[in-house]
């Protein structure tokens, strides 16, 4: 086994880049940056501008940005969804996390250093040792919270905001903004209106002791969640670009206001000048309306400081003015899935499960013939999805990933990288859909041959560790830091661990996060990921306990599964989720005429008799306030 794996990581050493030859190696997947980094250094220059900090974001603080926004990735190659890059005259270097190192390795030419400490401080003792003491940072403030700016502060050098951003200065054919119009959610799947939910934000501004005046969204899926909106200026996101300004008798939407259609304006109450009343306002006159907004006596403004651009906060004015915590009561309270977005959200992934099954189901009939290469199945399951109810897209960029590709976190595979499917290896796949009544993100391993009993014991554990999660009791308040550890103990106990989160939040027709996963750098990826609902339980003695129930309804791969390993709790959760999956989905496939679908779902559904003896006890799912994200991998 050892010896496979060493075999498999030097033949994957040759798609990544080596910069200590002459001339330095570099795969086809790498991009020359050269011009780019010339013409940048030309900008900065009649600026005093010793370095310029490219964050990978946009002004709202994205986790997934519009192509135009991608700034990072025009400067280095590398189209990772976190990292920050920094340019100084002479040198140029990127910092990722874990999760995208082989990524940065394939994309980047040898004209950018790879940092992998990934904190700020980090960031900031590079540039004390590249930039003279009084040297000047460049910076565009648009693209950095106040959280983010403070440890950029080293001493002996300048923080210089430039509010044109150098980087569009040089990109020459940068897309377009979007143009389409922004559409409201149908009746059927909200609860409350759009007036009920402002009622209920200024309710919340009432009970904070600072009593803010105002209140400032700046995140994409405040303003989105608040008005019932959706848009599609962000890639597999429905967002649009927008911030808001809510006082106790005033809405201010700052928007695109072309894209507005006149029947978006009557929903909004446009035309009125009521508290409840939508006063639309320019996207770009944001800073200009802030800062009419402060400079009126008895003022306050009340921000989110994880989400708030650094270029609106220096406006809010003396300090006095200025309320903060890190996420606003817009962001807190969305998280809480109300009665109709628990059960639509639901009905959204026994649709999701149908279209999963199908891809699976067809995997294992074609892969053996050789013919089927990972960005096929990337397009399959993505068809599949198409056919379903209610579906507006996949919510994320499908994660296809076979053998060694899967060891990558956020691999998507290209023409010029994607690899043929066989019996051989293990295959990776990490997809979702958005659909009108919810979002769904579940990832599945699976393998079509003879799994090496490596492979297996570690399928399994990441298995127990999700079940592990999902079964777990906890009191209301709980931090999910504390139930995490419940998903590493299983890899933990035979030396395996990864390097990033558990879990993440899931939206319902809105944003999903980004997965995160345990690998082995060249070798193989194990992911298993679910979605899960926070509910209450009853306990014998105490109250306001919570557990997690499963949402995603496709049954894991029965090759890779090692009953020995699971004690019989976890066999028997198991069975309880197969025996769901069933009850569940089966109808599902019946009303849709899939009697093949069901059939494959059924047998690989059958229950498991062999139970473990002494198991140990691990997990790997996570929580979401309202939505837990169960997700586990190992390579």
């Amino acid at each position: 086994v050892l010896s496979g794996h060493l075999f498999c990581a030097a033949a994957y050493e040759r798609t990544e880049r080596n910069c200590s030859l002459t001339p330095p190696y570099l795969p086809s997947t790498a991009v020359n940056t050269s011009i780019q980094l010339q013409e940048l250094r030309a900008q900065m220059l009649p600026l005093n501008v010793s370095a310029y900090i490219i964050p990978g974001t946009d002004a709202h603080l994205s986790e997934y940005i519009a192509p135009r926004d991608a700034r990072m990735a025009f400067m280095t190659g590398f189209t990772g969804s976190a990292g920050t890059a920094v340019v100084t005259q002479t040198k140029a270097a990127l910092w990722t996390d874990s999760r995208y190192w082989v990524q940065a390795e394939r994309q980047m030419d040898c004209n950018w250093e790879l940092q992998k400490d990934v904190s700020v401080i980090s960031v900031a003792e590079w540039l004390i040792s590249e930039v003279p003491a009084g040297g000047n940072i460049g910076f565009d403030p648009f693209l950095f919270s106040l959280s983010e700016f403070s440890p950029y502060l080293p001493h002996n050098r300048i923080l210089k905001s430039i509010p044109v951003n150098l980087v569009d200065q040089v990109w020459k054919d940068r897309p377009q903004a979007p143009a389409d119009s922004l559409t409201r959610l149908p009746d059927r799947v909200i609860q409350r209106t759009w007036q009920d939910k402002v009622e209920q934000i200024r309710s919340l501004m009432g009970t904070n002791p600072y009593q803010p005046t105002a209140l400032l969204l700046s995140a994409l899926d405040e303003t989105a969640w608040l008005f019932n909106l959706r848009g599609t200026d962000i890639p597999y996101n429905p967002f649009f670009y927008s911030y808001t300004l809510l006082t106790l008798d005033e809405i201010w939407l700052f928007v695109h206001t072309n894209r507005v259609t006149e029947e978006l304006k009557a929903y909004l109450s446009a035309s009125c000048t009521g508290s409840l009343c939508v006063q639309l306002k320019s996207y770009d006159s944001v800073r200009q309306n802030l800062t009419a907004y402060v400079a009126q006596s008895d003022v306050k403004v009340w921000i989110g400081t994880e989400y708030t651009n650094y270029a609106l906060y220096e406006l809010i004015t003396p300090q006095e003015k200025l309320i903060t915590s890190s996420y606003s009561p817009v962001l807190t309270t969305k998280a809480v899935k109300d009665e109709t977005e628990e059960r639509i959200l639901r009905e959204a992934h026994v649709r999701d499960a149908v279209a999963v099954i199908q891809l699976l189901m067809w995997l294992e009939k074609v892969v053996p013939a050789g013919n089927v290469t990972e960005l096929r199945a990337a397009e399959y399951v993505n068809h599949c999805r198409s056919k379903q109810k209610d579906n507006r897209g996949p919510s994320f960029e499908t994660i296809s990933a076979s053998g060694p590709n899967a060891a990558l976190a956020h691999y998507s595979p290209s023409e010029g990288t994607s690899r043929r499917l066989t019996v051989e290896e293990m295959f990776l796949v990490d997809s979702g859909g958005q659909y009108l009544d919810g979002t769904t993100d579940i990832t599945r391993t699976v393998h079509w041959g003879t799994p090496t009993d490596m492979q297996k014991e570690a399928f399994t554990r990441v298995l127990m560790g999700n079940i592990e999660i999902s079964q777990t009791v906890f009191p209301s308040g709980t931090s999910g830091v504390r139930i995490e550890m419940l998903g590493r103990r299983a890899l933990w106990e035979v030396g395996l661990n990864y390097g990033h989160g558990t879990g993440h939040g899931v939206g319902n027709y809105f944003g999903v996060h980004e997965c995160k996963v345990w690998s082995k750098e060249n070798d193989f990826g194990i992911r298993i990921e679910d979605i899960a609902v926070t509910v209450p339980v009853h306990t014998k003695f105490g109250h306001n306990f919570l557990t997690f129930d499963t949402v995603s309804l496709v049954p894991y791969d029965r090759k890779l599964i090692d009953t020995s390993l699971l004690s019989a709790k976890q066999l028997q959760w198991l069975n309880n989720y197969y025996e769901m999956i069933r009850r569940l989905v089966g109808p599902e496939l019946d009303k849709q005429g899939l009697q093949e679908e069901k059939d494959w779902m059924l047998r690989n559904t059958q229950p498991f008799t062999e139970a473990g003896s002494s198991a140990s006890v691990c997990s790997s799912s996570l929580t979401l306030i309202a939505l837990v994200f169960a997700l586990l991998h190992i390579i």
